[in-house]
């Protein structure tokens, strides 16, 4: 069954309307006398030239990347980065046989890693590079999950002996399709007035015999704000000494975690924490790569089940590997140790710091207007939210976000979590790249629309289709 079910008029003729220039050297030509089809395979081909022109033109109507405010996602790096890529797109990062130098920058990748969120012995870490934080959160609960049932081989697989997982509302999707997948029960914590990610003691509360960990974020997607992982692993030490279980906590650092050590280093979140078992970034984010590659590192050998840790030698060789996807290419990898030789920590210190500078004067200058309410300010991710300030009837953060985009400016407005449904806003992502000046002109087309959005008889109303939280 496609995911992606054709329109009513996909299956009727209609083909492309022609360009006669886009053939090679005649427009007249017999490769330009028919429409290729839209939605099956052309019965022949046509030249390369008009083939590219064809999708070229198409992608034109996709927003600019740089004025999406909405994605995590990397969307500039440097044009070397990119020649780089261009040179390894070709090589498959599972076949390390084939590519043993590949397979050495990205275990260069994982020792760096582990160094920078404090690993006891960085050298006895293990990790891996995957296609982004989602793969690598899967992996990370996968190993929750055997570890726990192999303490638990006893009463595994019964009745009484469902696994479940700790998390706030707030977390990213990919740990609900986690749940899902893997018929673990999610036993979320939901948000309460003005705290809008998870609360340690009430993530204690939900852990029993039956809990295989329990994850904090290191930065929310919906408001930008790190969640309290040293309290969260103070909680759960007072619950081992007063009932002996002993809960790991795994630490959603795809964005965090690749901004707080350079930022926030007296901050406590990471291996330093003896009860975090586990971490993931995304290299895609705030790793400065463009998508998709991430990574997840385990403090230990201890933390990761062997019998999860598969190794194939068709490909020519000895290969140890822990992935949901197979072949995927090396080219991200590849520019991930690109940046950090180009960066190392002081780049990136530049780089993260100018970032929260830039959403720091941003939200202080969208709350100058009078119109909204910051629930953030970007100073821990360079992330904020905002809603409209009470008293502002006209409009609400949906035709903000409407009129923003008429603009080119993807902002997108979304309602929080459980218990907070009530609740609905705007959020902006500052990434490198995004910079003051560009947030000038921001502010400028923002302010260019509030006149126009205060006479507005009233809110136009939320679209049907929007979903009731934002994911990215």
């Amino acid at each position: 069954m496609a995911l992606h079910p054709g329109k009513d008029n996909r299956t009727g003729r209609r083909g492309w309307a022609l360009n006669p220039f886009y053939g090679e050297a005649d427009p007249l030509g017999a490769a330009m006398t028919s429409e290729p089809p839209r939605w099956r395979l052309p019965s022949g081909p046509m030249p390369s030239d008009a083939a590219y022109q064809f999708v070229h033109d198409e992608l034109m109507l996709d927003g600019n990347a740089r004025q999406n405010l909405a994605t995590f996602v990397t969307t500039w790096m440097e044009p070397q980065a990119g020649v780089l890529m261009s040179e390894c797109r070709d090589k498959n990062m599972i076949d390390k046989d084939e590519y043993p130098r590949t397979a050495e920058l990205e275990r260069r990748c994982v020792a760096m890693l582990a160094d920078l969120w404090r690993a006891p012995d960085p050298a006895s870490a293990v990790g891996c590079s995957t296609t982004g934080s989602s793969e690598a959160c899967m992996l990370a609960g996968l190993a929750f999950k055997r570890r726990w049932a192999l303490a638990n081989a006893g009463r595994y697989p019964s009745a009484d002996a469902r696994p479940n997982l700790v998390m706030g509302a707030n977390v990213q999707v990919c740990w609900e399709k986690f749940c899902n997948f893997w018929e673990v029960e999610a036993r979320q914590v939901p948000l309460e007035g003005d705290r809008f990610h998870l609360d340690p003691e009430a993530a204690a509360r939900l852990c029993d015999e039956n809990t295989i960990g329990v994850v904090a974020v290191l930065g929310s997607t919906f408001d930008g704000s790190y969640e309290p992982v040293a309290e969260l692993c103070a909680a759960l030490d007072a619950l081992q000494e007063r009932t002996g279980l002993d809960v790991p906590v795994h630490v959603d650092g795809a964005s965090g975690a690749m901004v707080a050590p350079f930022l926030d280093e007296d901050l406590a979140w990471d291996f330093r924490l003896p009860r975090v078992a586990s971490v993931n970034a995304s290299g895609h984010k705030y790793g400065l790569v463009y998508p998709g590659v991430g990574w997840a590192l385990w403090r230990d050998q201890r933390a990761l089940p062997e019998e999860l840790v598969f190794r194939v030698n068709y490909l020519g060789g000895d290969m140890p590997t822990f992935a949901l996807n197979f072949s995927r290419p090396g080219a991200q990898v590849a520019a991930q140790y690109y940046t950090f030789l180009r960066l190392g920590r002081e780049g990136y210190r530049a780089v993260q710091q100018n970032a929260r500078d830039v959403a720091c004067t941003l939200s202080s200058r969208i709350a100058e207007f009078g119109d909204f309410r910051l629930l953030t300010r970007g100073d821990q991710l360079p992330v904020f939210a905002f809603t409209t300030a009470g008293g502002v009837d006209a409009y609400d953060v949906f035709d903000v976000s409407r009129r923003l985009r008429e603009r080119g400016w993807l902002v997108p407005a979304y309602t929080m979590p459980p218990h907070r449904e009530d609740l609905a806003v705007l959020r902006i992502v500052c990434r490198n790249g995004f910079s003051l000046d560009l947030a000038e002109l921001f502010l400028s087309d923002l302010e260019a629309l509030l006149p126009e959005l205060r006479r507005q008889p009233g809110p136009l109303g939320r679209p049907e289709t929007v979903a009731t939280a934002f994911h990215h």
